[in-house]
């Protein structure tokens, strides 16, 4: 028998760029990652709220996460990718996307190589850092996605009947 202790166990990781940083986000939370579409805009959204995508049927928010880290707008390139994530907020799972400049692999870390996010110096909220991997001499930012957004954020993104209606209502006016 193997004995399996949880803080030796390697932990999987999508690594992915915003500008020259490199960010890893937990697998287990990754959808699927998606070539850039048509992203719908959705009137009073906050500035880092993209719009919306149709995947599958389905309404997916799409926000910038340069953006919601105080960094330049993304700007779409040949690798700019959507990351399709599930993400924990007020006890429900919601599916959100988030651009990435780049995408580059899955990535097992050992949780003992990964040390807790600084608290000074950092410039992001360290809230959103679950801490600071390294990997071949660079230093990947593992991102504690469900709290990113708060809850009050994310519902200012109208449900897919509303933008529907909302539409169809200013067409009619």
């Amino acid at each position: 028998m193997i004995e399996q202790s949880g803080k030796n166990m390697l932990q999987q990781y999508l690594t992915f760029r915003l500008g020259e940083e490199m960010f890893a986000l937990d697998v287990s939370q990754v959808r699927e990652i998606l070539d850039v579409t048509n992203i719908t805009k959705v009137p009073r959204a906050p500035e880092f709220m993209r719009g919306v995508i149709n995947v599958r049927g389905s309404v997916v928010p799409v926000v910038d996460l340069r953006l919601k880290f105080g960094l330049a707008a993304t700007t779409q390139t040949l690798d700019t990718r959507i990351v399709v994530m599930e993400i924990a907020l007020s006890g429900e799972v919601c599916v959100i996307g988030a651009l990435a400049d780049a995408v580059h692999n899955v990535m097992d870390i050992e949780p003992a190589s990964i040390e807790p996010a600084p608290k000074i110096g950092a410039k992001w909220n360290t809230e959103f850092i679950k801490g600071i991997g390294k990997h071949n001499d660079e230093f990947i930012i593992i991102l504690n996605v469900d709290r990113i957004f708060s809850a009050e954020e994310l519902a200012l993104v109208p449900p897919e009947e509303s933008v529907t209606e909302g539409a169809n209502s200013q067409a009619a006016a």
